[in-house]
């Protein structure tokens, strides 16, 4: 059973990049929220988990306004996948004119120093219109690091589709990912990991939106054994084609302290970063998992 939907969950994506990314845009994006409303509508465990998310975010919303908030994540979901399948057959001119984002000069910089920069994203919006508009819009190269999913099939879709992008694409699991991305950023390159979600059973515990979760160490351990910044940013869609984007300040490594209390300091700075992008634009946060302590302590949902 497990087998046989795992290869239908592959055919899905598969036609998903087959034939929506052959689709006129305005069709793209009218079939991509027209299945957003009726996913919202069946008030699936995804939904309720993003409405639960999302109640955390805007503690003072009722429940219409998280209704809305939820409806406007799915379409935003969506949005997400119809472009992603779509962005191999982007022109060059279209990736380029895909996005805005506001203070990439902070990134240049530092990229233009030769530290160096790992930048550290939520799951907002479309990270990999981000990562495309980098690689194919701006000429700059970067390496990332891949979930393994299954069936193994699927994975290897998601790496083929990213280094179609341009991007260097790591698996996540393996000890020689680590090493890889600090030679990168030794070499005075750029490392993009989307960070607000611990996959490892190292993460560090940060007082997000008041309540404990715990996010992954590696980028603040990255900038300190390598010297590379760390960068924060956040990404949001508004009514235009065009997806926005923020790059915050890069985080200082602490002068005193151990490694481990170093950690911790840059890796709550991450998450304060995360969180003024995602109360910004609660809509386009993409966290249809549970985050928080308190929930991942309740057993599998």
């Amino acid at each position: 059973m497990s087998g046989a939907r795992d290869r239908v969950t592959d055919a899905l994506y598969g036609l998903g990049w087959g034939t929506v990314k052959k689709l006129p845009e305005p069709v793209a994006t009218a079939l991509g929220r027209t299945i957003a409303d009726i996913v919202w509508k069946r008030r699936g465990p995804s939904v309720l988990r993003l409405e639960s998310n999302l109640a955390r975010v805007v503690p003072d919303a009722g429940p219409e306004r998280l209704a809305a908030l939820s409806k406007a994540g799915m379409r935003s979901y969506m949005r997400y996948w119809m472009e992603s399948f779509r962005l191999p057959a982007w022109s060059t001119e279209r990736v380029r004119e895909g996005a805005e984002i506001k203070d990439i000069d902070l990134l240049m910089d530092g990229l233009a120093s030769g530290r160096g920069v790992v930048l550290a994203l939520p799951h907002m919006a479309n990270w990999d219109l981000a990562g495309a508009w980098l690689t194919r819009g701006q000429g700059v190269p970067f390496t990332t690091v891949a979930e393994r999913l299954k069936p193994e099939t699927l994975y290897d879709r998601f790496v083929a589709y990213r280094e179609s992008l341009g991007m260097e694409v790591l698996p996540h699991t393996g000890g020689s990912a680590f090493g890889r991305l600090a030679r990168r950023l030794r070499s005075g390159g750029l490392v993009c990991l989307v960070a607000d979600r611990d996959l490892s059973s190292s993460g560090i515990e940060v007082d997000f939106f008041g309540d404990a979760a715990r996010m992954p160490a590696g980028p603040a351990l990255l900038a300190q054994q390598t010297g590379a910044l760390l960068m924060p940013a956040a990404l949001w869609f508004d009514d235009s084609t065009v997806m926005r984007g923020r790059v915050y300040p890069a985080i200082e490594v602490p002068e005193t302290g151990s490694r481990a209390e170093k950690t911790s300091v840059m890796t709550q700075a991450m998450a304060d970063a995360f969180a003024d992008g995602i109360a910004e634009h609660p809509e386009d946060w993409h966290m249809l998992q549970r985050l928080w302590l308190k929930d991942l302590e309740r057993g599998p949902e």
